[in-house]
Order: structure tokens, then sequence, then C-alpha cells
């Protein structure tokens, strides 16, 4: 990291807000109260570590970045430490590349979204295909959410969608300096 950089960004020694543990509704929890007791204007600082967890509470916890981004037109930024897997990865894809860290040997880890399902076929022929119909139409909108999850990892970086897509589905391990050299993250720290 450059002096410049440290000089832009000191507060990233202190976070605002510290997330750690699985990306769940008490992390979700976690994150609005002390978003709520953070300063009121002003840059903020978001870390987090991670083993992953579920993907919509990270979309959640996004979108809130997003809108104060947006309607209060704060900077926010993003410190990825140790762990930065799975849910995290989706979270830290809210943020843009220029406003994303990583402590010095943080991975992130990028895979494909997960089900564990089964379907049970009983009575009316008819009815089978309704149930049938549901549960495709359920994975294939939650393979259009993971995609914009992808194109939003992957906006502003060298790495192109069809590469994150390619790699996904082997759990795509990511190293801080690889990261910041395909442009995933502004920097590390």
């Amino acid at each position: 990291m450059t002096d410049s950089t440290l000089q832009k960004y000191p507060l990233l020694a202190t976070p605002h807000i510290r997330l750690r543990g699985t990306v769940d509704y008490a992390m979700y929890q976690t994150f609005c109260d002390q978003l709520a007791a953070a300063p009121g204007d002003g840059m903020l600082v978001v870390s987090l570590t991670t083993l992953g967890g579920d993907p919509e509470v990270a979309r959640a916890m996004g979108d809130d970045v997003r809108l104060i981004r947006e309607f209060q037109r704060r900077d926010i930024l993003f410190l990825g430490k140790a762990a930065v897997y799975s849910a995290g990865a989706t979270f830290m894809a809210t943020f843009p590349v220029e406003h994303r860290f990583l402590t010095r040997g943080t991975r992130l880890m990028v895979h494909e979204r997960q089900i564990d399902s089964s379907v049970t076929l009983s009575g009316p022929l008819k009815m089978q295909v309704a149930s049938l119909k549901a549960k495709l139409n359920e994975i294939e909108h939650s393979v259009n959410i993971e995609e914009e999850g992808f194109r939003d990892l992957v906006r502003g970086s060298n790495v192109s969608f069809e590469e994150v897509r390619k790699r996904a589905p082997n759990n795509w391990y990511i190293d801080a300096d690889e990261a910041r050299d395909l442009g995933l993250v502004l920097d590390v720290i």
C-alpha cells in the first residue's frame, strides 16, 4: 500500500462496523446496530470476516450500503479480513471496486449458489407438473440472482463475467494480492 493510499484512507485502521462469523440474520442485526451507532456523516468503513452464510442476507446488507451511498452521498469502504468466503464475497460485490480493500493474507472464495432440496411427487399428475415447474422456476431465478452478483463482483475489474462463471463451480479461492492484481479490490493493507 502506498503512503498516499494510507493518507487517503486512514479510517481503514479503525472500522466503524466490524462483522465476523456466519452471514445470517444475527449478523444483519449487528450490522444495523453498529450502523445506527456510527457517525452520521463522513466516510464509513465496514470490515468483514466470514466463512459464508445466507446470500440473501448479504444482499440485504449490501442494499443498505447502496442506499446510504446513493441517498446520503457517503463513501463506504469495505475491508475484508482473513476470510471473505461465499456470502461474504456477495456482500463485498455490492461495493464499487475502488472502495474494496483486503488485509494481507486474506482469501476470497467465490462459488455457485447451493441448493439442498428434494421433490416429492404424489397425487394427480397435473399437480406434479405444476410442482416441478415451480421448483425449476426457483432454480432458474436463483441462477439469475447469482449471475447478477458475479457481474457486480467483477464490474470495474480485470476479470470477465465468463471467467468467474467458469471458476465458481470449483470454489474459486483468490488471495489478497491476486485479488488486487485482478482489480477485484483497490488495495491490500
